[in-house]
């Protein structure tokens, strides 16, 4: 079994703290994603889950062996860099076998795992090519095929692709989960791409300066975030915030009567003046077929082939994005975007948490 429990996990740096008391349970086999932006400790969390940092506090366990004392070589993890590792003086067919043979591993069995990870990752025709006349995706795939011949309990992605071009992330994202899907190793990727954490994880662990914002699969992060921070960073474009008063049953935002709130279904035990709603962009539409509309100033098209984004600027300066089908627009117009309240996201404005 190669489960992992991390329980009261703190890190700290002198006297900053970077991990607040992290609780995370991670089942055998599956694919876990910690996202989240810049310093947020994800990094951290992976290389204390390797051993190349010391705890501070709390337990991390594999395979139901408490290991916050075990050297990184016992631990029996595998571990993909952000930029490689490969030895340059090494052919591809070295560079895999290198561990395995530190470990006094057989020849034969050496050869045969080398094979079996060529094979599973087409680098059959590359063996013999040593790391400079490689392409960053073969590149990452040799780092892969190397983790792999080890045949670990748990393998550790550190932002693998970040040093890649988009179309080879695409590619590379897309080989990650295939090779997951047939090898079923339990496997911890840490990214800062909130679409690399939607396409490939089980389980999402959003964390925000050294705290769990959120944890659990893409759609449910997605359909029902706890709190507008997580409604902002999972989406592209982010989520439409608008504050809107409410007055006699009905809802305002910038001067403008955008429904009833019985149309939001906002619990009546809601005692706040102001609510913010939520929208994602793909849920908004040019014109005023919806339920609801609002008008405001069109201030940037961007023509994405299929669809056209189109930004608008309310009257209190509030952004509001929305997709569309057409092509002539012309900017410093007014517009008007439509939307369906039963499609809307409700937050509190003073703590920024879920309403409904």
């Amino acid at each position: 079994m190669s489960q992992i429990e991390i329980k009261n996990l703190i890190k700290k740096h002198g006297q900053n703290t970077i991990l607040h008391g992290l609780n995370i349970s991670i089942n055998s086999g599956e694919f876990v994603v910690f996202v989240g932006p810049s310093g947020c400790g994800k990094s951290t969390t992976l290389r204390l889950i390797a051993g190349l940092e010391e705890i501070t506090e709390g337990d991390i366990s594999i395979g139901g062996k408490v290991v916050n004392t075990v050297p990184p070589r016992d631990r029996d993890i595998a571990m993909v860099f952000q930029n490689y590792a490969l030895y340059p003086h090494m052919n591809v067919r070295e560079n895999m076998a290198f561990s395995l043979k530190m470990r006094k591993a057989n020849p034969a069995e050496i050869d045969k795992k080398v094979k079996e990870a060529s094979e599973l990752l087409g680098l059959d025709d590359l063996l013999d090519r040593r790391p400079g006349q490689l392409s960053g995706g073969q590149r990452q795939r040799v780092a892969m095929g190397r983790a792999i011949v080890r045949n670990p309990l748990v393998f550790l992605f550190d932002e693998p692709l970040s040093n890649l071009d988009a179309k080879l992330r695409n590619q590379m994202r897309a080989e990650i989960k295939k090779l997951h899907e047939r090898l079923k190793t339990t496997t911890i990727y840490v990214t800062h791409d909130q679409v690399e954490a939607m396409t490939l994880a089980d389980r999402i662990v959003l964390l925000r300066k050294g705290v769990i914002e959120q944890m659990g699969s893409p759609t449910e992060l997605y359909n029902k975030p706890a709190n507008m921070f997580v409604a902002s960073f999972l989406g592209n474009p982010s989520m439409n915030f608008l504050t809107a008063e409410i007055q006699n049953g009905k809802l305002l935002c910038a001067g403008q009567e955008i429904g009833n709130v019985s149309d939001y279904k906002i619990p009546t035990n809601y005692s706040e003046n102001k609510i913010v709603i939520g929208i994602r962009p793909e849920c908004v539409k040019d014109g005023s077929e919806g339920p609801q509309s609002i008008n405001g100033n069109l201030d940037l098209v961007e023509i994405l082939g299929a669809n056209t984004l189109v930004h608008s600027v309310l009257s209190n300066k509030t952004r509001m994005i929305g997709f569309s089908k057409k092509y002539d627009y012309k900017t410093n117009t007014q517009i008007s975007l439509s939307f369906d309240p039963k499609d809307c996201h409700l937050f509190n404005p003073t703590s920024e948490q879920r309403v409904l």
